[in-house]
């Protein structure tokens, strides 16, 4: 009898293996967000030394500036009364992200929302201890494109986010690493399990 199980792969009732679970990508979510707000940390300290009194700097022929700006709104200067509202936004944001990662399993997601983590908490913490006061603080921007508002690096992040999260729904995947139709991201199909054979008497 236990030669017949281990010869054909099965349990005896014939029920064929449950697949392996995907693992959890909580560590992947945790280190591009960490990885998008040193960057923007890093790069807001560094233009809040240098260029207030330094006129901007063109690269690029022109093609990217770098500048100073303090911005009260949303993502490229969008909503600059509405501070405290973006920041609560931004919070939601957060506690959505840190719940839901308790069921991802998605490499795809995990980026995605990585990056909108960071993103999201490197301008919060501009809102929350930068000038005017604590919550109404003004995000740093920097970037500059031709025809394009001020931004920053949070912002990029939070861009870039939205559009893998666009592919991601597009193509069917979800957070757990399946796709729509119950099938994992990673293959279309199963294989065939062989039916168990008994021997003849």
């Amino acid at each position: 009898m236990r030669g017949l199980q281990a010869a054909s792969g099965t349990p005896l009732n014939g029920s064929p293996p449950r697949p392996p679970r995907r693992p959890r990508r909580v560590g992947l979510l945790l280190a591009v967000a960490a990885f998008v707000l040193v960057a923007d940390v890093v790069s807001k300290a560094v233009v809040v030394a240098k260029m207030p009194d330094h006129p901007p700097i063109r690269l690029l022929g022109g093609l990217l500036t770098i500048t100073y700006t303090r911005n009260g709104g949303a993502a490229f200067s969008i909503g600059t009364s509405m501070t405290i509202v973006f920041t609560v936004i931004a919070l939601g944001v957060i506690i959505y992200i840190l719940r839901a990662a308790r069921n991802l399993r998605s490499i795809g997601w995990a980026i995605a929302l990585g990056l909108l983590l960071g993103g999201a908490t490197g301008n919060l913490l501009d809102r929350i201890f930068r000038a005017p006061g604590v919550f109404q603080g003004h995000v740093v921007d920097w970037i500059e494109l031709p025809h394009w508002p001020v931004f920053n690096l949070a912002d990029s992040a939070v861009v870039c986010a939205g559009v893998l999260v666009v592919l991601l729904a597009l193509r069917g995947i979800r957070l757990d690493g399946t796709r729509a139709s119950g099938q994992p991201s990673s293959s279309s199909s199963e294989p065939d399990i062989p039916e168990p054979k008994y021997p003849s008497r």
